[in-house]
C-alpha cells in the first residue's frame, strides 16, 4: 500500500512538474516573439507577444500609460536589424499568472523589461509592460 501510494504521489509531482516546464516553455516563446520581432523591426512577429488591450507604463518626465500595440505599430518601421543583444533574466509563474524580466542592451542604453502575463484560453499573453531606460556610463575615449 505504501509502494502505491508513493507512486501516485511521484506521478503528481512528476505531471506538475511537466506541466510546469510546458509552461514556462509557453511564455519564453511568447516573450521571445517580442524581443525577436524588436529586434528584426517586425511587427507581426511582436504582436504575437500582447494581448489586444495590453498596456506600457512608463516614465519620461512624467508617468505615462499607453496601448502597448497602438505604441509599437507607430514606432517600429521596417528597417534593418537592430543593433542589439537580448536576454531573459527570469520567469515566474504562478497558476495562470506569469512575470518576466528582460533585458534589451543597446549600445549607450539597456531598456530593462518587466512583463506580465497571463494565460487567456490556453495562450499566454503579456497584459502588461513597464521598462526603465539605463543609461550607460560613457567611457572616456584614448
Amino acid at each position: 500500500m505504501k509502494q502505491l501510494l508513493a507512486l501516485v504521489v511521484l506521478l503528481a509531482v512528476t505531471t506538475s512538474i511537466d506541466a510546469q516546464e510546458s509552461d514556462y516553455a509557453l511564455v519564453e516563446k511568447t516573450v521571445k516573439y517580442y524581443l525577436d520581432g524588436g529586434t528584426n523591426n517586425d511587427f507581426e512577429t511582436l504582436k504575437k507577444a500582447f494581448h489586444e488591450t495590453a498596456t506600457m507604463r512608463y516614465i519620461t518626465d512624467e508617468y505615462k500609460e499607453v496601448n502597448a500595440l497602438e505604441f509599437f505599430k507607430k514606432g517600429m518601421k521596417p528597417g534593418p536589424k537592430q543593433n542589439r543583444k537580448t536576454k531573459i533574466d527570469y520567469i515566474n509563474i504562478t497558476g495562470h499568472a506569469a512575470n518576466a524580466k528582460l533585458e534589451i542592451e543597446y549600445p549607450t542604453f539597456t531598456f530593462i523589461d518587466y512583463m506580465n502575463l497571463l494565460k487567456i484560453n490556453g495562450e499566454w499573453k503579456v497584459v502588461n509592460k513597464i521598462f526603465y531606460r539605463k543609461m550607460h556610463d560613457a567611457t572616456p575615449s584614448k
